[in-house]
């Protein structure tokens, strides 16, 4: 097995470029105005020229009008669009051109919470677990990883308070189908991402999937 990663809240190409060559999986990008990584159209246009054409270009938008949404999906060349605010099943479905999967963050309040998600948003590609806040577009905080439960009709995707410092751990205890980190990564300019975050938070993953493996195999 291979756990995924998400990078989010670019804002430079430099540091967009330095996260493509460890070998990220997706690089998400932020719409959300109140959000300080928040992007425009035309910045994550240029920025997502810069990716190449493995890496995964995410949108991440909090209560959106349908028409934008899609309008920034043609504008950027998103692949993936990641909804982190209070959307309907119905209206997830209508802000994505036909055939565009798309990601439903779940703010975990309870485990009661995930489990009604599973329910209401089965036609998601993935559930995006994070954790409770008053606010949008993530916390940087963490929950409580026994309430997601081993068998899951859906792929979860871990983020909330993820950092070098436990992604291992994080990746042993859930055994997520990716892990997304933003402010673990981030350097003292909350705009900016630090190179060594970085590197060290994709070798943790790494090496977590490697005792997995051994783990499996014996």
């Amino acid at each position: 097995m291979r756990t995924r990663i998400k990078f989010c809240g670019f804002t430079d190409a430099g540091d967009l470029r330095s996260a493509a060559a460890l070998g990220i999986d997706a690089a998400g990008f932020v719409f959300y105005p109140r959000s300080p990584r928040c992007v425009d159209a035309e910045a994550a246009r240029a920025l997502r020229r810069v990716l190449p054409s493995w890496v995964t270009a995410v949108g991440l938008f909090v209560n959106a009008e349908p028409d934008e949404v899609r309008q920034t999906v043609a504008r950027v060349g998103l692949d993936v669009v990641q909804f982190h605010g209070d959307e309907s099943p119905e209206a997830c479905r209508a802000s994505v051109p036909s055939g565009l999967p798309w990601w439903r963050a779940v703010r975990m309040r309870s485990p009661d919470v995930l489990l009604e998600s599973f329910d209401r948003f089965g036609q998601a590609e993935a559930l995006l677990l994070d954790s409770f806040s008053h606010a949008y577009g993530g916390s940087g905080a963490g929950f409580d990883w026994s309430w997601i439960p081993a068998a899951r009709p859906l792929p979860v995707i871990l983020s909330g308070g993820l950092s070098p410092g436990n992604v291992a751990d994080a990746v042993g205890s859930v055994r997520p189908s990716a892990v997304d980190v933003s402010s673990g990564i981030q350097s003292d300019d909350p705009r900016r991402k630090a190179l060594a975050r970085m590197e060290r938070f994709v070798a943790e993953v790494l090496q977590a999937d490697a005792k997995l493996c051994q783990t499996i195999n014996r």
